[in-house]
């Protein structure tokens, strides 16, 4: 047997991927791809990408989980997280499927995940996401656009 002498992570190291990489939980779909495009902040995915299924976080990367503010939602995040592992605690952004606030059994359980994630914002209902084809086309919409700034702000503290 030998031994490998095993070299601390320096401090001033960049990562080497996005600095969020995006988990669908429920599938891809246009607020996925949506909230991906407004974190990435038109950096052609060097600040935020969604993964594909299975595959593995990028180095560096902050883990967000993106799921619709249902009970089935939130309970596929809680079944996700049981498996979590020894990765970063990922943020939720909980993506709302319709113009009200969360059902209360949904409220309960995310309140109760907390303890197990880096942090928890929405993303709001915007009904313009039903017309468009892509995510580049839904930037031109002003409520769109007023949400990523928002998701940005949550996500990095400002």
């Amino acid at each position: 047997m030998s031994v490998q002498p095993v070299m601390a992570n320096p401090v001033n190291v960049k990562a080497v991927g996005p600095k969020y990489a995006l988990i669908p939980v429920q599938g891809t779909g246009i607020a996925v791809a949506v909230a991906a495009w407004l974190l990435d902040d038109g950096a052609g995915g060097a600040r935020a990408r969604a993964l594909e299924s299975q595959e593995p976080l990028p180095f560096g990367a902050q883990p967000v989980l993106l799921a619709e503010s249902t009970v089935y939602g939130v309970t596929g995040v809680e079944q996700m997280l049981r498996h979590w592992g020894p990765l970063p605690k990922p943020w939720l952004v909980l993506v709302a499927d319709a113009p009200v606030r969360p059902v209360a059994d949904a409220r309960y359980l995310v309140r109760a995940l907390e303890g197990r994630l880096a942090g928890v914002t929405t993303f709001p209902y915007l009904p313009v996401l039903r017309t468009v084809k892509g995510p580049a086309e839904a930037l031109e919409f002003k409520d769109v656009q007023a949400a990523g700034r928002k998701l940005r702000r949550a996500m990095e503290g400002e």
